[in-house]
């Protein structure tokens, strides 16, 4: 036996590092990313902003600039208080280590695969709620699960990752009343779904608002905010590294994120192609598109390993799902520009003939 596998936890040995595929050369359209960079005609201006980021110093360690960026862009109340991190995992990770060992963190499956990989890293339980035939959450059944298992945390995608629907506003109402835990409604795919619990925290106080910046064009400057009360953001706070979003992240964020209407702008060509896309993949009988609240679609296909065998051999990466992962007769498919959208498409109508 090696030293690391005497010295390392045993129950390290088990897990599975989080898996990215290689996308070289390919059409990304695997990670829920947007196509939209930083735009040309902004690119100048930017750079100068950059070079006055002092990167022999320590980042601002409160980040208040971004705050205050965020609250403008995300309309945030001046109730609510901002908690950030280096993108929304390391602030699930920062939720999980508030709890006891051993205490239960509680989901919907199948759902976003790291609120069950942080509760194994932080050695507490983990319990997935299955959700239904449609993908939605049965509500006698969640509240009966939740009252007898009494979890710590609960975590609920809003809209749902990889389902893309928007579970129903007025069931997760009733599991925020009738809950004992911190219910963290995870809003990644804000921009692109018709409501949100933000107006919720003055009214809940065990609610949190999980966001990113990931899905709205800035996926590489790792970027997460949790959004609570500011008694529940002033005790979570102590749990955060210092200075644990950096200056080129401080720096590239409330410059870029000061241009709202470009953002929101973007946000609404993804949608619309989300509809071409819905629109057109419905149109192939081997293929059920599900509705999406978000820049993605899940879809249920005829020999889906080989579909996305065969899109990946033609340039193309989409997310394909393991057999064990109840996901084996889908793909999910990232929404972009138009030309790559028609690529997508085209490839898709030549394999099914």
């Amino acid at each position: 036996m090696t030293f690391i596998e005497q010295w390392l936890r045993s129950d390290i040995k088990n897990l599975n590092a989080y898996y990215v595929p290689e996308s070289k050369n390919l059409l990304k359209l695997d990670a829920m990313e947007s196509p939209f960079g930083v735009p040309s005609d902004l690119m100048g201006e930017f750079l100068k902003y950059i070079e006055q980021a002092e990167v022999n110093r320590y980042p601002d360690a409160e980040s208040l600039k971004l705050k205050d960026t965020l609250r403008s862009l995300m309309n945030i109340s001046k109730e609510s208080e901002i908690l950030l991190g280096n993108g929304s995992d390391e602030l699930i990770q920062l939720l999980a280590l508030a709890c006891n060992e051993g205490d239960l963190i509680m989901s919907f499956e199948p759902s976003f695969v790291m609120y069950e990989m942080v509760s194994k890293y932080a050695h507490l339980k983990y319990h997935g709620i299955k959700l239904d035939s449609s993908f939605d959450i049965n509500l006698s059944e969640a509240i009966q699960t939740i009252k007898s298992k009494n979890p710590k945390l609960i975590f609920i995608a809003y809209p749902n990752n990889p389902t893309g629907n928007a579970f129903d506003y007025d069931a997760i109402l009733e599991i925020i009343k009738t809950s004992k835990a911190l219910v963290v409604l995870d809003e990644a795919y804000y921009a692109y779904s018709d409501r949100s619990f933000l107006s919720e925290i003055s009214n809940f106080s065990n609610l949190v608002v999980l966001r990113t910046i990931s899905k709205i064009g800035f996926a590489g400057l790792r970027l997460g905010l949790l959004i609570g009360s500011k008694e529940t953001i002033l005790q979570l706070n102590k749990l955060r590294l210092p200075y644990n979003i950096n200056v080129l992240t401080q720096a590239s964020a409330n410059f870029l994120l000061k241009d709202k209407k470009r953002i929101k702008k973007n946000a609404e060509l993804l949608i619309g192609e989300r509809q071409r896309l819905f629109e057109e993949l419905s149109a192939i009988s081997q293929l059920k598109v599900l509705p999406s609240q978000t820049n993605f679609l899940l879809i249920n296909c005829d020999n889906a390993q080989s579909l996305h065998n065969s899109l990946v051999e033609n340039g193309i990466l989409v997310k394909g799902f393991s057999s064990d992962s109840g996901l084996s007769d889908f793909i999910r498919i990232s929404v972009s520009v138009p030309n790559e959208n028609s690529t997508l498409i085209s490839a898709i109508k030549d394999y099914y003939g």
